[in-house]
């Protein structure tokens, strides 16, 4: 037939838009370099597409996916890992060096109530609120800060702790000096050389009210000192409330002192600035008295009495069960003067 395209001899008509007619692509790539198809041999010649590897052709097919999903995977069994097993390629910090054995110093302290009381038990006659004067039983639940600063105390080697000073409102200060006797009294017991500043490690400053501080000391009615620090047993007691970053001071002890002390009001308000100021900067455990006669650690609870078993029949998870008595103290380090 005249103008058969399957003739061989036959022109090849052309597609209607005018492009070369369609064709299958033939690979003349022949490793062998034997004969083609149709019999012929053919020189070989490069191939019009490189070959491509199997990552390539995994890139080629996936985009971008190709690399986010092992980086995925990567990431989620790393959150799974430090999630449950902590950071494995971190080292153990080195715990800070501190003078006084056992106390064991954590500089980050956990935002936890210390200092109350966590279990009933019988009332010694050592941890009673001694006589005296009368005092505000409940403030209004908030704080005022008093104003002033200070410049740094002890050489903060490593820390220098910032403070505020706050009273709370409602509470009647007149016979107790005022505010800022109540202020006074806090700068100069933390800048005492046997406060904490004995360690180098450690340094105070004072901050104004625009300022957020590290902590705030506050003194504070009993009736808002048992809501921050809770009241199992009926003994007053103060306390580090970490949650709010406060250190409460009890109004009632402030102005009692407790009998461990025998009168020795301003003894005791230092000894109970230095002991919560002790939980603020991470001191957490309470100690016991280590031998009958010696002064009590600054961290065993003198509000309650200097002999372990009165404090052990209070909370027996102290476990300090045995007859040691010893002196009121008042400072961390009291040899130094």
């Amino acid at each position: 037939m005249v103008g058969d395209v399957s003739s061989p001899s036959s022109p090849r008509r052309p597609r209607p838009d005018g492009r070369a007619p369609l064709r299958a692509e033939w690979d003349p790539i022949n490793p062998s370099g034997g004969a083609s198809g149709d019999g012929r041999n053919r020189p070989p010649r490069e191939r019009k597409y490189p070959k491509q590897s199997a990552l390539t052709r995994i890139l080629n097919t996936y985009g971008w996916r190709a690399y986010a999903v092992p980086v995925l995977a990567v990431l989620t069994i790393l959150a799974l890992v430090f999630t449950f097993w902590g950071n494995p390629f971190g080292a153990d910090k080195a715990s800070d060096t501190v003078t006084e054995n056992p106390l064991s110093r954590n500089p980050n302290p956990e935002k936890t109530i210390v200092g109350a009381r966590r279990a009933a038990g019988p009332v010694p006659q050592a941890g009673m609120l001694p006589n005296g004067g009368p005092f505000t039983e409940k403030g209004q639940g908030i704080w005022h800060v008093v104003p002033g600063a200070t410049g740094q105390v002890g050489e903060g080697k490593q820390h220098v702790y910032t403070y505020q000073v706050a009273v709370e409102d409602g509470v009647d200060m007149g016979a107790l000096g005022g505010d800022q006797t109540f202020a006074t009294m806090i700068d100069r017991t933390l800048g005492d050389p046997r406060s904490w500043i004995h360690d180098p490690a450690i340094g105070f400053r004072r901050v104004d009210g625009d300022t957020k501080p590290d902590f705030t000391i506050s003194l504070s009615s009993p009736i808002t000192t048992r809501s921050a620090c809770g009241y199992q047993i009926q003994l007053e007691s103060s306390c580090y409330n970490g949650e709010f970053g406060r250190v409460v001071i009890n109004l009632a002890r402030w102005s009692r002192g407790a009998n461990a002390f025998e009168g020795d009001l301003t003894g005791y308000r230092q000894y109970a600035i230095n002991h919560e100021v002790g939980h603020a900067i991470g001191y957490p455990q309470h100690v016991p008295c280590p031998s009958n006669g010696g002064l009590a650690p600054i961290m065993m609870q003198q509000t309650f009495g200097v002999n372990n078993r009165d404090i052990f029949n209070l909370d027996k998870s102290d476990g300090f069960d045995n007859d040691l008595t010893c002196r009121p103290n008042a400072w961390v380090a009291p040899v130094l003067r």
